[in-house]
């Protein structure tokens, strides 16, 4: 497996910029995620690498073999890339070990203990070889779509939402078995997603595009912990974001003095709590004072809804059954330091809600 550095990648459709001087690098044998909305760049990024695209400038290359830029252009089909399509991208007419042994060199098509192995690494069993593949789940089309890609023992593996279409309880399973399949391959990977618990959880490294730029590359827990900015962390997970004034290390504001990762300069500032920083009490206990709006319900944990006195909403997420009533009057008490931001922008007086991590 090879390692993946994109260089000053640029690429426009017409007179709209998607990628604007992107730097990535993907260490050999990792896995990596290019996690962002829709319309970021994300699947833009990939098509070039794979060399489905032409980039207009920078440079693409496979530890030191550039395939892409620099007045080089290598073919897709010489670059040894693997690739995996959003809905398996299966051939119908062909069975499981048809579409497998496809990725096999010629002279190893019809190996059928290759076949075997490459299905037992992805997790399925030898026999679904000769199904065909609507006689498939969609979680068991997707591993062998990754076996066909592992065939040829490619440089790198490209992984665009693979994901996406399957059920909550499948898209698990099935991530699982794929992520364990690239590792025992040793595979260098780029999965694209726009679900961020995917991304925290699957990848050794995170990118995160934003209007066809790399904003962050780091690992998950860096990620959630340290976004790079206001607009990473409301992406990333669930965030509280405040106004506040920095004095004396503190940061002043709805939910009382709270204290601040590292050295901050006194003035206006937004700070950022993750939800479940924030713990309740009962109405006259110590804390902020707030009333509860509503409960989400998730079983493994809750989401409630704070309002607060000066008119704005907070979320805390909270494990347990016991759960405080709407209309209850509670306290609220932050566990942990807050994230400080610069003060720009409008107020900050309510929650800014990312997906549910």
């Amino acid at each position: 497996m090879s390692a993946l550095t994109v260089t000053g990648l640029t690429k426009a459709f017409g007179t709209t910029p998607v990628l604007a001087g992107v730097d990535l690098h993907v260490p050999a044998g990792r896995l990596t995620a290019l996690l962002g909305p829709s319309g970021c760049g994300k699947t833009t990024l990939l098509r070039l690498v794979a060399g489905f695209d032409d980039p207009d400038s920078g440079t693409v290359a496979l530890d030191d073999r550039v395939v892409a830029g620099a007045g080089r252009g290598v073919p897709a089909r010489r670059r040894g890339i693997g690739f995996v399509p959003q809905e398996g991208g299966l051939f119908p007419h062909l069975s499981v070990a048809g579409n497998v042994a496809f990725g096999l060199p010629r002279r190893l098509r019809t190996d059928r203990g290759r076949v075997r192995e490459l299905l037992a690494l992805v997790g399925l069993d030898a026999g679904l070889a000769d199904r065909s593949p609507h006689q498939l789940s969609g979680g068991q089309q997707q591993r062998v779509a990754l076996a066909r890609a592992l065939a040829p023992e490619p440089a790198l593996v490209l992984l665009d939402e693979p994901f996406s279409s399957l059920d909550a309880g499948l898209r698990e399973e099935t991530r699982r078995a794929v992520v364990a399949a690239l590792t025992a391959a040793g595979a260098t990977a780029v999965l694209v997603t726009h679900d961020q618990a995917e991304a925290l959880s699957t990848a050794d490294q995170v990118a995160v595009l934003r209007d066809g730029r790399l904003v962050q590359l780091t690992d998950p827990r860096t990620l959630y912990r340290r976004p790079a900015d206001l607009d990473v962390a409301a992406f990333v997970g669930e965030s509280v974001v405040l106004d506040a004034e920095i004095r004396d290390g503190s940061a002043h504001c709805v939910l009382g003095a709270l204290p601040v990762t590292g050295s901050v300069a006194d003035g206006p500032a937004r700070v950022l709590l993750r939800p479940e920083q924030l713990r309740l009490g009962p109405p006259l206990g110590a804390g902020a004072r707030a009333r509860v709006r509503e409960v989400d319900f998730y079983g493994h944990d809750s989401r409630v809804w704070l309002a607060l006195p000066d008119g704005g909403t907070v979320t805390a997420r909270l494990e347990g059954a016991e759960l405080p009533a709407v209309g209850q009057e509670v306290t609220i008490e932050v566990a942990g330091a807050a994230l400080t931001f610069p003060a720009t922008g409008r107020a900050a007086r309510a929650v800014v809600a990312g997906p549910a991590v």
